[in-house]
């Protein structure tokens, strides 16, 4: 058996398939791991998400903050002015599929393969037992009866630092940004949302939240999405970008775990790409 962790899908369903084709792909066997954004942007969302519900338990999705813009553009009065996900809101299964896509996880932590997933990536002053917690306390919350309430106050850039005794929305906020919207923070562990391109384009002492001198993760290799322009700029953090803009032209990337017991290293990782 083999396990792939895929990067930031965003619709290209195409794509996907070439991509599995490639990686010779046994269903019967081998498991798949989502970097999460599964859908907009590209054209065949409702295909993507459909076919990746089908694999059942051969399939491990993380949330991605486009899958959170689905959830709310279907249950409250978000408005954006560009997406592609009317496919999906329009669908017969459409209420199938959400509840599906409402119970997958913020973040998957493997001890058998010693690594870890997220879309975003790991608050760096959350140590792993930490992330699990913090994860778990969202997807209750969006696995609840109640889950439209946080829905209605899920977007927003605020709080943009980390305290234990946060509290109600703030704090599921927060959660929720780290892992699925972060990219730079301040020398304190402060959020900062304004900068989201390419390394060296941030304001001077903002660092991608995977250098940040005090992490408290860096021992776990992670894996991650949502950062095009990051793709092979930060193994040197025990840290694998797995986003390589197959929407704008790029690749899609397959990255191969290695057998139980074995760590991932930045000499040894066995990529899979297919062209966009």
């Amino acid at each position: 058996m083999s396990i792939y962790a895929i990067g930031d899908i965003q619709g290209c369903y195409d794509s996907l398939m070439k991509l599995l084709e490639r990686i010779k792909f046994d269903d019967a066997n081998d498991k798949l791991w989502f970097a999460g954004d599964l859908v907009n942007r590209g054209k065949s969302s409702l295909q993507t998400l459909r076919f990746i519900k089908s694999l059942g338990k051969r399939a491990k999705v993380v949330l991605g903050n486009h899958d959170l813009t689905l959830l709310a553009l279907a249950y409250t009065d978000t408005h954006i002015k560009k997406h592609t996900l009317d496919d999906v809101l329009k669908a017969p299964d459409r209420e199938e599929l959400l509840y599906w896509l409402r119970h997958q996880k913020l973040y998957i932590y493997s001890k058998k393969r010693k690594v870890s997933l997220a879309h975003a990536g790991v608050y760096p002053l959350w140590n792993i037992s930490q992330a699990l917690s913090h994860a778990h306390e969202v997807e209750q919350e969006l696995r609840s009866e109640s889950f439209i309430d946080f829905l209605n106050v899920m977007f927003g850039s605020y709080p943009v630092n980390w305290q234990d005794n946060l509290e109600g929305w703030d704090r599921l906020r927060f959660i929720i940004n780290a892992f699925t919207r972060m990219r730079y923070c301040d020398s304190l562990g402060n959020l900062q949302f304004k900068d989201n391109g390419p390394v060296g384009t941030q304001q001077k002492h903002h660092v991608p939240w995977f250098k940040l001198p005090q992490r408290c993760n860096k021992d776990l290799p992670i894996l991650f999405g949502h950062w095009s322009t990051l793709f092979g700029k930060s193994k040197t953090e025990n840290v694998y970008a797995l986003d390589t803009g197959c929407l704008w032209g790029g690749q899609l990337t397959a990255l191969k775990l290695p057998k139980k017991g074995r760590s991932i290293n930045a000499n040894s990782i066995q990529l899979f790409q297919q062209k966009c």
